[in-house]
Order: structure tokens, then sequence, then C-alpha cells
């Protein structure tokens, strides 16, 4: 129970219901109709939603496996490397590009 004596809502557990959710505090901070201390309520319950919802990515993104080819040309499953990006695929070998050759050095 929060302290108005009304039951908190529980947190949802689908990200699209989380959008959900803050889209509708969004708009009721938006509409101005709310007292400042419903504001703050609503400020929290946003604040408390966002991490929720940065959780349930945080979680996706760790099940989330990305289709390497190997130097043999073998399809490989791999784990997403930690970070927001995926680690881009290995440039062609002939592709590398070479350093200049040193009578090119500009000084």
């Amino acid at each position: 129970m929060s302290k108005s004596g009304k039951a908190a809502e529980p947190a949802p557990e689908q990200y699209g219901d989380v959008v959900a959710r803050l889209e509708e505090m969004v708009a009721k901070l938006e509409s101005g109709s709310l007292s400042l201390e419903e504001s703050l309520k609503a400020f929290e319950e946003g604040i408390r939603l966002v991490r929720k919802g940065e959780k349930l990515l945080s979680d996706a993104e760790q099940r989330i496996e990305q289709l390497l080819v190997d130097e043999d040309g073998r399809e490989v499953v791999a784990p997403l490397p930690v970070g927001n990006r995926p680690a881009p695929a290995a440039a062609p070998k002939a592709a590398a590009a070479k350093p200049p050759p040193e009578d090119d050095v500009p000084f």
C-alpha cells in the first residue's frame, strides 16, 4: 500500500507495456492537471518504469546472438559482444589499408 492508501500498480513485465505506461505518465504530466504532489509521484513512477525498461532491454540484449562467418566461410553463432553495438565484421585481408611509403611523409 502507498501512503495514500491505494495499492501501487505492479510494474509491467513486458517492454511494450512499460512503454505504454510511460506514455500514460507523460500525458498526465503534460496535461497540467496534476497537483505538485501527484506530479512528483508520476515522475517517480516514470523513473521506476524507465529503469524496468532498461533492465528488460539489457536482459534481451544478453540473449541475442549474432551470426558470423569464419575464415573458412562457415557460419558461426556467437554471443553478442558486451556493449551497445555488435562488433564490426572483419574486413577482408586484401582491403586492409597499407601505411604510406616513408618518402610520402608530409614533413
